[in-house]
């Protein structure tokens, strides 16, 4: 069995512009104890993956091309949004319209006119836009959505209306009853199918 660990250097490289904020390949390089090259190869594969991020390019000396500048993502960076959401949600309670939340997330207008087909296809466009990793499979009692993974996993607890929108959502997108089913496959990776009835 292959384990797949974090590169050193690449994690000196992310450590580095935690504490710099910002720094150019060069600048990482001489820092680092590493060449150039080495570096922009592993800053290309930290921007891929989503962990760094180029923010600017600057030319300190004056003269020659100028150089590209990397911080940490935002994503890498972290944010406090799941604690205000939960405050958030605790402080409504049973006066948020889980209805008009669904509609602010996805405005269910665009829909109009569509054949299902065309409307799953949406859905699922818009869906994993928001990072829900969803798919559409047909079905015997009619087509499935399916969701690879919830976003809102860390505020899920406690606050079940937020699987409510997700069925109010479905069903103004489509213009179908829904009919929720919740289960874990494979063993520890949640996924939650949402099947609906054609017709």
């Amino acid at each position: 069995m292959r384990i797949v660990t974090m590169n050193t250097s690449r994690q000196k490289i992310l450590s580095h512009l935690q504490k710099t904020r910002s720094a150019s390949a060069r600048e990482i390089a001489r820092a680092l104890k590493l060449s150039a090259p080495n570096v922009r190869h592993h800053l290309s594969v930290l921007c891929s993956d989503g962990r760094v991020e180029m923010t600017s390019t600057h030319n300190r000396e004056g003269r020659g091309r100028p150089e590209k500048v990397y911080s940490l993502s935002q994503a890498a960076l972290g944010d406090n949004l799941s604690v205000l959401l939960q405050a958030v949600l605790s402080a409504a309670g049973s006066t948020l319209s889980m209805e008009a939340v669904a509609h602010l997330v996805l405005d269910e207008s665009q829909f109009t006119g569509l054949s299902i087909n065309r409307r799953l296809a949406l859905l699922v466009e818009k869906l994993n836009e928001m990072h829900y990793q969803a798919r559409w499979e047909a079905g015997g009692s009619g087509p499935r959505v399916v969701f690879g993974r919830c976003p809102y996993v860390q505020v899920l607890e406690g606050h079940s209306e937020i699987c409510k929108m997700d069925e109010i959502l479905l069903k103004k997108a489509l213009e179908r009853d829904i009919s929720a089913l919740r289960k874990v496959e494979p063993p520890g990776k949640d996924i939650c199918p949402f099947i609906f009835q054609v017709g």
